[in-house]
């Protein structure tokens, strides 16, 4: 039994809830008269009302985000339905904006928008203890007939930003099967400096630091407790350069086989300082995501987005060719201003540069973005549902925008897995645009098998193997090699039948052995820069 759920819809299992954990951490007296609990968006709504209602609560807590805010409405109608007395109050960037407009968050009692970790925690002080009104101060909220705002309610509570340094740290709320089984998500700041229109980061400002002594204790209480995956959410992780270079040099010194580190950077600041450590890594210990997003520096004013792409240049092929760092590129399509050829164009820019994984995403109309400015010049038709992907515009009709949503997703499977990294380059050939024909290739592929996902290894390898012998005409004795060095890359032995006429004998060798410890999708790409 407990007084207060927190409980979220994850996107997967291995997702632990981060911010979960700070309201959990941060209730205080009322962490005793509490419970967490967490789901996935693939489980049953009602069955997650019934492990809600088991509890007994009078205030259930639900994380909103982009990815569960669908299912998490029916979760809340069905609670409301069963427990109409049971107080919903909701959080999170999905209901932080445009609250009005959301059926969920006229269901639901409260909605906390911004930063919830203390606001949450006062607002249940009041609500458990009626007798002693006014801890929750009077906002604004909209009238949901008129529009108009009134005085005096407390259905939508602005919360201000909280002092970092006087938040309880969450850290010890991972378990030891979170430790060991799910993704370990930290921040050391929290913010971004930077305004790009598309995301909500750019509402975020200022960028504020947590307290670093306190953060670093709480890193080496973890690694105590076996941790070896940490993913920083910070946005702009090389922005604070004393800051950033302490976090390296904390890990590099407790360095262990296994260990891997997620950082989001800013691609066009790299300063020597921070190369310095970078190149002390061993290959695989690093990851960095690296947003690009365009390379069409109109496109980029047009959004407010600032970049020197001479510099992301330089320090992409310094990160490839110095370092073991895993680059995780981000690039989108859709953005108002960039052409399908002003897309290829960068795309073929970013292979060049050789970045283990690139990310083709689709333009999101996040709620409270500022990119919806450019709705009516730039004709942006954006989907009503979650994720809000862009449909078409007036550069990019809704048929090639489908197109190139496969590609991206093609390109997921084939490129970004890792399952194919020598075999990649063959799709295009030696002068070819990669962009062109990965597109070209894409096509042939939604032809044959009418998905974009969800084809096994081993049908996957057939397909790609007809393309280039097929399509491209290469010949099948000298491609055949190629591709099962890549079959061969996550641990398997058997030999494709497709492959089994074209492969000397001698080449039937056993798995190639992998990094221990180190994810999947990294320890392949890691594999081809080592052979």
């Amino acid at each position: 039994m407990a007084e207060i759920v927190l409980a979220t819809l994850n996107a997967r299992y291995h997702h632990a809830a981060f911010g979960l954990r700070y309201l959990h951490a941060n209730l205080g007296d009322l962490q005793a008269r509490s419970t967490m609990l967490e789901f996935t968006i693939q489980q049953s709504p009602l069955e997650i009302v019934e492990t809600i209602l088991a509890a007994n609560p009078r205030i259930v807590g639900l994380g909103v985000y982009i990815w569960n805010v669908t299912e998490t409405e029916r979760v809340v109608a069905a609670l409301k339905r069963l427990r109409p007395d049971v107080i919903v109050i909701l959080g999170g960037p999905e209901v932080s904006y445009e609250t009005d407009e959301q059926r969920i968050c006229q269901l639901a009692d409260y909605v906390i928008t911004g930063d919830g970790d203390v606001a949450f925690r006062a607002l249940c002080a009041e609500l458990l203890s009626p007798s002693e009104p006014g801890r929750v101060a009077p906002v604004l909220s909209s009238d949901e007939k008129t529009g108009a705002t009134r005085p005096g309610s407390h259905r939508v509570i602005a919360a201000p930003l909280p002092d970092l340094s006087r938040l309880v740290l969450p850290y010890e709320l991972y378990t030891d099967e979170d430790l060991a089984h799910r993704v370990v998500y930290v921040e050391a700041s929290r913010g971004c400096p930077f305004e790009c229109e598309f995301c909500l980061s750019a509402l975020d400002i200022p960028v504020r630091q947590f307290p670093l002594d306190a953060f670093l204790a709480a890193m080496q209480r973890l690694l105590d407790r076996g941790c070896r995956t940490f993913k920083f959410v910070d946005r702009t992780f090389n922005l604070n350069l004393r800051t950033s270079r302490a976090i390296l040099e904390f890990f590099l010194a407790r360095h262990s086989p296994g260990l891997f580190l997620h950082f989001e950077l800013i691609p066009d600041r790299l300063p020597d300082a921070l190369k310095e450590l970078i190149v002390q890594f061993p290959a695989g210990a690093l990851q960095f995501e690296v947003g690009i997003q365009t390379f069409n520096d109109d496109v980029g004013k047009l959004i407010s987005r600032k970049q020197d792409n001479a510099l992301v240049e330089q320090n992409l092929h310094w990160l490839r060719e110095q370092t073991g760092v895993h680059v995780h590129a981000d690039l989108i399509v859709g953005l108002p201003g960039e052409t399908v050829d002003s897309f290829a164009a960068g795309f073929d820019r970013l292979v060049a540069l050789g970045p283990q994984e690139i990310q083709v995403g689709i333009l999101k109309r996040l709620r409270g973005t500022p990119i919806i400015r450019h709705d009516a010049e730039w004709q942006m038709v954006y989907s009503p549902h979650p994720p809000y992907e862009i449909l078409q515009n007036r550069l990019i009709d809704f048929a090639t925008m489908q197109e190139l949503r496969r590609l991206a997703k093609t390109w997921d499977v084939v490129a970004n897995s890792g399952n194919f990294v020598e075999t990649l380059p063959w799709l295009w050939g030696g002068d070819g645009s990669p962009f062109a024909e990965f597109r070209r290739f894409a096509a042939w592929l939604f032809a044959q098998t009418g998905q974009t996902h969800g084809v096994a290894l081993p049908r996957l390898v057939e397909l790609v193997f007809r393309f280039l012998t097929e399509v491209r005409r290469v010949s099948p004795d000298e491609v055949a090699p190629v591709i099962y060095r890549d079959y061969l890359r996550g641990g398997r032995s058997d030999v494709p039948r497709c492959l089994q006429s074209h492969l000397p004998e001698r080449q039937r060798s056993l798995p190639l052995s992998l990094p221990a410890r180190q994810l999947k999708r990294q320890r392949r790409h890691q594999m081809n820069r080592e052979s």
